[in-house]
């Protein structure tokens, strides 16, 4: 596999680029743009990343208020102490630890799928520093025979630099 970096000043050049790269008959999975700007989703016309972002704190509630009562009942059952003929099992308390519990796993819980939903750490690839710097960056991800056919796609946008891999 390699992967071909275009480079563009413009953000009209960059959904320039998008479209040969769609024209010259590229999946949407295989190339991605990389912007160090906030844009709004799907501006330079690709295409509309379903997320999963939702599931991860209910996850994570759930296994918080499981924990939570898993702990509290086995520590009041391992260490019971009957106080004036009350039931072991002391719900007000159990209560109030697995509020704390279910908060605490759906945080933990949102903060990793925030991390897996934005597919981080992007281990390999191209970059170049300038896309922090206000450049926009398109990534074509394809096989060794259609490196030729990329790069004319991007050149063919107004790419103001091409790197290969």
């Amino acid at each position: 596999m390699a992967n071909v970096l275009g480079l563009y000043k413009e953000t009209d050049a960059a959904a320039d680029a998008v479209e040969s790269l769609q024209t010259a008959g590229f999946a949407p999975h295989q190339y991605d743009v990389l912007t160090g700007s906030p844009y709004p989703e799907g501006a330079f016309g690709e295409q509309h990343i379903k997320h999963r972002l939702y599931v991860f704190p209910f996850i994570g509630a759930l296994c918080g208020l499981t924990i939570a009562i898993l702990l509290t009942v086995a520590t009041q059952l391992a260490y019971p102490i009957v106080t004036g003929g009350k039931p072991i099992l002391a719900l007000p308390a159990m209560t109030i630890i697995a509020y704390e519990g279910t908060l605490l796993g759906a945080i933990l819980f949102t903060v990793i799928g925030i991390i897996f939903e934005s597919r981080l750490p992007r281990i390999g690839g191209l970059y170049d520093t300038r896309i922090t710097e206000g450049w926009i960056g398109v990534v074509v991800k394809c096989d060794d025979d259609l490196l030729g056919r990329a790069e004319e796609a991007l050149n063919k946008a107004g790419a103001e630099e091409v790197k290969h891999q």
